[in-house]
């Protein structure tokens, strides 16, 4: 292990300590955009289940009227019918709310590596080479979200000095289209910041990676997700179930001394030795 992969942080250069902690600071504001956008999601879900209760409601109130004989019953549920009509404008509501939930995650979602791209060339990259490709890779992504960015907060400006607003229950539309620039602000600030913490890769491949995603191996994704699911207990049982019994057709690596399983070396096998994601 090199020197650079075991310093502590009180012994990590300067450069590492600056863009650790502007990334610390990004990922606040991150975590913030994501638990809005999923708060939105679930007002959402409940809009639409009172959406649904209110037109059933009236539908109801139709029938009690017609098969109460009492004039007063009627009069009565009468005037329940404006609290059991449909929701004003809800149609309007779910096409503008659509940009909280569309564009809020996209910069959590780079943190983790988790936007889909094809990995057919860079996985075979190793060291100088893989943080070069992907410093490129970042760099034009930052192009394409800062144009994204500049016609995102022109078009909300249109919208706001226009006054314009939906069809039919005329909603103003500025709110939702200013979420799109301060979205992809926040997404572009990530891939600045992942695009110098790989040219810095670049330069000294056996750097500490910082601000960076790592791509991990398939049996690493596979443990995550039984993690997430089942907690550290499913993995070790997940993992007990497919090692060998110690000293079983004489495996050395097999007994309590040995090396753990898919590693020679007997090191962890959590982490793809640095590779990014």
């Amino acid at each position: 292990m090199t020197p650079e992969a075991t310093l502590g942080p009180a012994d990590t250069p300067a450069d590492a300590r600056t863009l650790s902690r502007f990334d610390r600071l990004v990922a606040y504001v991150e975590d913030l955009l994501n638990l809005i956008a999923a708060l939105a999601i679930f007002g959402l879900m409940f809009l639409g289940v009172l959406q649904i209760l209110l037109r059933k409601s009236g539908d109801l109130l139709t029938y009690l009227q017609q098969t109460i004989p009492s004039a007063y019953d009627s009069l009565a549920l009468e005037a329940l019918r404006p609290f059991a009509a449909p929701i004003t404008g809800y149609i309007d509501f779910v096409e503008l709310s659509m940009a909280t939930f569309a564009f809020l995650g996209a910069a959590y979602t780079q943190r983790l590596g988790g936007h889909i791209r094809m990995e057919m060339l860079i996985g075979v990259l190793r060291g100088r080479a893989l943080w070069a490709v992907e410093c490129l890779g970042t760099l034009l992504a930052l192009f394409v979200v800062g144009v994204l960015v500049w016609y995102g907060w022109d078009h909300f400006m249109r919208a706001y000095t226009n006054g314009d607003s939906t069809i039919d229950a005329e909603y103003p539309t500025w709110p939702s289209k200013l979420l799109v620039p301060v979205a992809f602000g926040v997404w572009w600030l990530r891939l600045a910041l992942q695009a110098i913490g790989f040219a810095r890769l670049t330069i000294a491949p056996k750097a500490v990676p910082v601000a960076v995603p790592l791509m991990k191996s398939v049996s690493a994704q596979a443990d995550d997700e039984i993690r997430d699911a089942f907690g550290s207990q499913g993995v070790r049982a997940e993992v007990g179930e497919g090692a060998p019994q110690p000293g079983a057709d004489g495996d050395a690596g097999s007994g309590p001394e040995g090396p753990r399983e898919g590693r020679p070396d007997g090191q962890s096998d959590e982490r793809s030795g640095g590779r990014p994601r």
